[in-house]
């Protein structure tokens, strides 16, 4: 034994080869503190080992290494430009001695070896991975780059414009992919990976194997180690690349870029000083605090869904979907697709073979996309049985009913279901905005009863409120997790009340919207700032459109039934009139904006020319307000109408709140969610703004509860 720690180990065999291994105490290998101070002690007890012929990295894990612990970067990066500096040169060499140990290396890769796992193995001469292992540097869906000497080796290894292509997209490679770009040198069965990475340890210390000649070629300048003209090309290509896509709000991809150009110029001691000083730059921006925010939300969500689903004890194998179209084709595209039997019933035959097709055509296009083979979509198509006939439903373990958003149609459909199915079937409702304690009420077991609210498309949104009603109980809740855990979903739990969470939270931003709208601001304008500038996928106005103004107008009636005291409906609101005028949005070709297709078959949109008319007779005369006012007025009664939701106890937490609405809703992800936009603004800041628009009515007043919490200075994620 040279070395035993806690989560390291470093053994020799008989033929004088080491065996660094990474075993952690936990469930998977990472770099927290501890395991990062015992690997640079290893290191050290390396060095000073006589007569090693070299080392194999390996984990004992199903996983190599998932990367550094975030779950300490909000405590480091709290710290002072000059400590954070210190910590991270202090890691880099680390990596930077086991680089230079004086014998060959080589890093055996099984699962995911990720961000800081991977760049231990880009430090060693060699890597040998298994048919199992998955490798990259996803730092930059942090806001950050790779801090450990990434940015400097991968390019060394695989070229500046692949290094560029991973790292930029933060894409995860497979085995085969990485070791024909050269990322790796070989891969193996799992069986064989210790005793193959032993093997070319063997010949790498009988020259066999060049080790010498690579790790110089990892120390030099990337121009030495390709040609010049080729580096420049591929960073001119880069740069182009990215000017239109990564605006402003994602420094990291700007930054990551025009680091590895001039890095390149550099060796590697050089390089890396460069490297340190980037990425103590960006652990400071909004952006990165958000998007680390993010990961530690979703963490959260799914450590809360997984703990529910545990808790359930009965199985779900057979699913049923009441009320076909697309809607209900998309939830029985996603029961099927995750290997659930599925009934899709309806009481017309047009609308079950609506409902076919709606899954057909996302199995189509996943099959033109390489993502669905000829055999998936046969066997699950084969999985969804099409029928008019309550009796099939008798043998299912959950029902899902998703007929139209009308509570006497919806009460009528679950008397039914519930005189069908078994005693002990799960029954759920997909409605977006009716009451669960309402249709409950007329249920003989409601017990048995909550909401489970999709989002369309349904297989491209993550989301699933589930609705807790008075009567629902935890087993139900808990079954429910579990269902659309299984269905590939991500569950979060709300109580009952007018919306919900999505919607609660959305439509105080539609009507301060409205409201701006009637004043006689544009409202491209107020899209364009909300797109270019917040960052959302679609203003408001579009947004609509694509909802669909039918089914906005209905919930916003609900919403004002719900919540008069903020939401009630305001004289000739835009969404209103042109729902009068039949003008529903994208669904019947015109709403704010007029839809239609190119020559090229290209989907089109432009300002619907009667919608304007029909807006113009009842808004003010132009009026212009600067592009912080109208997001100031959209967002501030989201903001308070989240804070509502937390301080009622519809959710449980603020981490809760963000993912649902980067899942359900787009929020812009470098603002990582509503409760951390709050908190990068400050919430005495936020407060003194909604003050400044409190004439404004009931939408922007702030809560007793907010002010005290400014007042403490509490954060929403302590």
């Amino acid at each position: 034994m040279i070395f035993d720690g806690e989560n390291i180990k470093v053994l020799q065999s008989d033929n004088k080869i080491a065996e660094l291994i990474f075993d952690s105490t936990g469930s998977v290998n990472k770099f927290d503190i501890n395991t990062l101070s015992e690997l640079s002690s290893a290191i050290d007890a390396l060095s000073g080992a006589q007569g090693l012929k070299g080392v194999v990295v390996r984990s004992t894990k199903p996983t190599f290494i998932v990367g550094a612990d975030i779950t300490e970067f909000n405590n480091t990066f709290a710290k002072t430009d000059e400590q954070i500096t210190e910590w991270i040169q202090k890691t880099s060499a680390i990596f930077n001695r086991l680089e230079d140990l004086h014998f060959p290396t080589i890093a055996a890769l099984n699962g995911f070896a990720l961000g800081g796992g991977f760049e231990l193995a880009l430090a060693c001469d060699f890597r040998v991975a298994d048919t199992t292992a998955q490798v990259g540097l996803p730092e930059i869906k942090l806001g950050l780059i790779p801090g450990w000497g990434g940015t400097v080796r991968l390019p060394r290894v695989i070229g500046a414009d692949n290094a560029l292509g991973w790292m930029l997209t933060g894409s995860i490679q497979k085995a085969s992919s990485a070791l024909s770009s050269g990322a790796i040198d070989a891969v193996v069965p799992p069986e064989l990976l210790t005793s193959s990475a032993i093997s070319m340890i063997e010949d790498a210390s009988q020259a066999k194997l060049d080790w010498q000649g690579r790790r110089s070629a990892k120390k030099a300048s990337l121009y030495l180690a390709q040609y010049k003209n080729e580096s420049i090309m591929c960073f001119t290509t880069a740069q182009s690349q990215i000017a239109g896509k990564s605006s402003r709000h994602y420094p990291a991809v700007h930054m990551l870029t025009d680091l590895v150009k001039e890095a390149s110029a550099y060796t590697r001691d050089k390089a890396l000083k460069l490297e340190n000083r980037t990425f103590v730059q960006l652990c400071k921006t909004d952006s990165a605090k958000a998007q680390i925010g993010t990961f530690l939300a979703d963490q959260i969500v799914k450590s809360k869904a997984k703990q529910l689903a545990r808790k359930s004890v009965r199985p779900f194998n057979h699913n049923a979907v009441i009320g076909a179209g697309i809607m209900g084709g998309g939830i029985a595209y996603q029961s099927a697709v995750s290997g659930i039997q599925v009934v899709m019933k309806d009481i017309h035959q047009d609308a079950l073979d609506l409902g076919l097709k709606e899954a057909s055509k996302i199995l189509v296009k996943g099959m033109q996309r390489g993502k669905i083979s000829a055999e998936k979509m046969a066997g699950t198509l084969s999985s969804i049985t099409a029928t008019l006939d309550y009796s099939a439903l008798q043998s299912t373990d959950m029902v899902i009913e998703a007929v139209v958003e009308n509570p006497a149609i919806k009460s009528s459909v679950l008397k039914d279901i519930e005189e069908t199915v078994s005693g002990d079937t799960v029954i759920c409702s997909n409605t977006s905005t009716i009451s669960i304690n309402r249709l409950a009420s007329g249920m003989s077991s409601p017990e048995r009863f909550c909401g489970m609210h999709f989002f369309n498309p349904v297989n491209k949104m993550p989301l699933v409120e589930i609705i807790r009603g008075e009567k629902t109980n935890e087993e139900t809740i808990n079954f429910v997790v579990a269902a659309a855990l299984k269905m590939g979903k991500t569950p979060i739990v709300v109580n009952d009340c007018p919306g919900f969470l999505v919607n609660r939270v959305l439509f105080p931003y539609f009507a301060a919207f409205s409201q701006l709208v009637l004043e006689g601001v544009d409202f491209v304008g107020i899209d364009n700032v909300m797109e270019k500038e917040f960052g959302w996928p679609m203003g408001p106005a579009y947004l609509l459109d694509v909802v669909g103004i039918d089914t906005a107008d209905h919930a916003a009636n609900v919403m004002a039934e719900g919540i008069p005291e903020r939401l009630s409906r305001i004289e000739n609101d835009p969404i209103t009139l042109l729902f009068n005028n039949n003008l529903l949005g994208q669904k019947s070709k015109s709403g704010f904006y007029e839809y239609s297709v190119d020559k090229r078959g290209r989907p089109t949109k432009k300002v619907s020319d009667n919608t304007l008319e029909i807006i113009g007779d009842h808004r003010c005369s132009d009026s212009e307000v600067d592009s912080k006012g109208i997001i100031d007025r959209l967002m501030i009664p989201m903001a308070n109408e989240a804070i509502r939701c937390l301080e009622e106890g519809v959710v449980s937490t603020a981490a809760e709140v963000d993912m649902a609405l980067l899942y359900g809703l787009g929020f812009p992800a470098f603002r990582g969610g509503i409760f951390r936009y709050i908190e990068t603004l400050g919430l005495d800041n936020f407060v003194a703004m909604a003050d400044s628009y409190a004439h404004l009515g009931a939408l922007y007043q702030i809560t007793d509860q907010t002010r005290e919490r400014a007042k403490s200075g509490q954060s929403y994620f302590a």
